[in-house]
């Protein structure tokens, strides 16, 4: 997968996750699952330069 596509997949993924998570319980299973899948795509786009360390 080229890097641009990948990079616009990641973002589009993290910004979807986080408006789901907005919208949850945050003592729900499925908040949790999606936290864990936000510091996933979170690490890639760090790695990446996308998003800073802050």
């Amino acid at each position: 997968m080229p890097k641009k596509e990948m990079l616009q997949k990641n973002i589009e993924e993290f910004s979807r996750l986080q408006d789901y998570m907005i919208d949850c319980e945050k003592t729900s299973k499925a908040y949790l699952k999606m936290k864990r899948r936000y510091i996933e795509l979170k690490v890639i786009l760090t790695a990446l330069g996308i998003i800073s360390q802050n």
